[in-house]
């Protein structure tokens, strides 16, 4: 029976990865952040770079769009950003011009006709109410 020699060698250590720099705390802004901005807190926080945040949130559009695209009369279309909001697309028929009262002057007149449109609600959900 042959004995075979074990080797000794260890195994070679995984190269150290930098650690991330420790994300600056959160503070309530005095003014409305811009876009940049809010990509870079969400870059640091998250551990992505900008431009790959700025990705996400262009692929998030494309997204919704998409979902929100030509709602039917009866069949709206509702798209809902998981744990922040629900946006709903709406189809509204055009209106014709019709004669009617006026309000304010109590007088007759023409009311003009209104071209067809699609009415976007947005509503905050649950958990975005529990934020604020």
């Amino acid at each position: 029976m042959v004995k075979t020699k074990k080797s000794s060698k260890k195994p070679a250590a995984k190269a150290a990865t930098p650690a991330m720099p420790k994300p600056a705390k959160l503070v309530a802004a005095s003014k409305p952040r811009s876009k940049g901005e809010v990509y870079k807190l969400i870059g640091e926080h998250s551990g992505n770079h900008r431009k790959q945040v700025a990705a996400m949130f262009e692929a998030l559009g494309k997204i919704m769009s998409v979902d929100l695209a030509k709602p039917a009369q009866d069949k709206p279309k509702v798209f809902q950003v998981p744990g922040l909001m629900k946006v709903t697309a709406r189809f509204k028929p055009a209106q014709p011009a019709r004669k009617g009262i006026d309000p304010f002057t109590k007088t007759e007149k023409m009311f003009k006709a209104k071209p067809a449109s699609t009415q976007l609600k947005i509503r905050p959900l649950k958990a975005l109410k529990a934020m604020v």
